[in-house]
């Protein structure tokens, strides 16, 4: 227990310049505070407990913004940065070290029954207003660019944007691989910080501008052919 607690104040330190000490995350910061409470529902939850796991959680999203479902399974180190408007579905499954902004949802499509909302691999990085919708992977390493919204798997290492989400980007696992989805080595390279989480949410591909900008260099091609 307490192992696990020193990992959630780390994680929040190590990823969050704001924190100017512990006490600050331990009463301030309410991702932490969400996720330490949903551990407690999730335990009832397990144990049959299910009515009082529910009102463990909704009390949960009335102190901190954050609505986590009771049968939600999330792993160690996972950051909930702000936390405002964030939800978490009963299917959900989240790995470790994972990074989630305000506004995203894991929710789920429909009336569909079983397992019906994401599974989230290990060093995620959710941005801000995203949704990732239905039974779909997110792979190791991926990261989901600010308002996209994901409704297909994305394969490990790689970057989505967009609505419906695409993939933009596939970032190599480390400065030595030629492989652009390289995933066997194990390493990241050191762009995406020390725990191997990337969380710059800016430099991201436009792949619509990238489309514009071709089609307006195409007439222009055109145009000037036409003056010969």
């Amino acid at each position: 227990m307490f192992t696990t607690l020193k990992n959630d104040i780390q994680c929040i330190k190590m990823r969050d310049p704001a924190v100017k000490s512990t006490w600050e995350v331990l009463f301030c910061y309410p991702g932490f505070r969400a996720l330490r409470r949903h551990r407690r529902a999730n335990w009832l939850y397990r144990h049959k407990f299910t009515l009082c796991a529910r009102m463990v959680s909704d009390r949960t999203r009335f102190l901190t913004g954050i609505d986590i479902h009771p049968a939600a399974q999330i792993g160690q180190r996972v950051f909930i940065d702000h936390g405002s408007g964030v939800v978490i579905g009963e299917t959900t499954e989240i790995g470790n070290d994972v990074t989630i902004y305000q506004g995203s949802t894991l929710g789920g499509t429909g009336k569909l029954t079983g397992k019906r909302h994401p599974t989230v691999g290990n060093h995620v990085t959710i941005s801000a207003g995203s949704a990732v919708l239905g039974p779909v992977l997110l792979g190791d390493y991926c990261k989901v660019g600010a308002g996209a919204v994901v409704l297909t798997d994305i394969p490990p290492y790689a970057t989505v944007v967009g609505v419906p989400g695409r993939i933009v980007r596939m970032r190599k696992a480390c400065g030595d691989c030629e492989d652009s989805a390289c995933t066997h080595c194990g390493k990241v390279e050191a762009q995406a910080g020390e725990e191997g989480v990337d969380l710059d949410q800016i430099h991201l591909p436009d792949p619509i501008k990238a489309e514009l900008d071709a089609l307006a260099e195409r007439i222009k091609l055109l145009e000037d052919k036409q003056k010969c």
